[in-house]
Order: structure tokens, then C-alpha cells, then sequence
């Protein structure tokens, strides 16, 4: 059975790279409380293809 929580996983796509038109995708994958972050997140993360640091925003 699996434990109910408030600890969801929630995946973090650049906003940068998905504008600039270059092929690829970068998307990260981690975990937030629910309860105490209602908003959506938003990071700032390495981008590789673009190789500078990025903001990353949540996807649903």
C-alpha cells in the first residue's frame, strides 16, 4: 500500500530553452510539500544544452 502524503513529485522545465528554439529539452525532477508550497514552483537550474544556469518553472 502505498503511504499518502503531502510530498508530491513535480517536474521542472526551462523556460529559456523552450522559447530560444533549439532542439531538445531540459526538465528536472524533484519533490515538493504540498501543503507548504501551494504555488507552483520555480528554480534556477544548469541547462546543458545552453550551458549556463536557467529559471526552470513547474509543469503539471
Amino acid at each position: 500500500m502505498a503511504k499518502k502524503g503531502n510530498r508530491v513529485q513535480v517536474i521542472l522545465e526551462c523556460t529559456e530553452h523552450k522559447n530560444s528554439g533549439v532542439a531538445g529539452m531540459s526538465r528536472y525532477i524533484t519533490t515538493k510539500n504540498r501543503k507548504n508550497t501551494t504555488a507552483r514552483m520555480e528554480l534556477r537550474k544548469y541547462n546543458s544544452i545552453l550551458k549556463r544556469y536557467t529559471v526552470h518553472k513547474e509543469i503539471k
